[in-house]
């Protein structure tokens, strides 16, 4: 999971505009959503999406967005990506 985390970053940021599509795979998208799961309110909002593997869009962007405050560097950059998978999936749904 740090391995994809780490290469979609670096992929993305040696990108001036970097494409929607350019997102961590949905495996690992759930298995950020499994590290950040908790009792808090964004927490099992994750917990939800970990364990139905659908949620609400928004109501995933605001509890990763909501983690990001507490967590960890490397933390903070496995949820920016799990907001970067979020918002592919909405592009992809929209271009559909």
């Amino acid at each position: 999971m740090a391995a994809e985390v780490s290469t979609v970053l670096e992929r993305r940021g040696a990108l001036k505009h970097p494409p929607a599509s350019l997102a961590v795979s949905d495996a690992v998208a759930l298995g950020i959503a499994g590290l950040f799961r908790s009792e808090t309110a964004s927490g099992r909002v994750l917990a939800r999406f970990y364990r139905n593997g659908s949620i609400d869009s928004a109501d995933l962007l605001e509890a990763a967005r909501s983690e990001q405050g507490f967590a960890s560097p490397e933390g903070h950059a496995a949820l920016y990506c799990l907001i970067g998978w979020v918002h592919s999936r909405v592009h992809h749904e929209r271009s559909s």
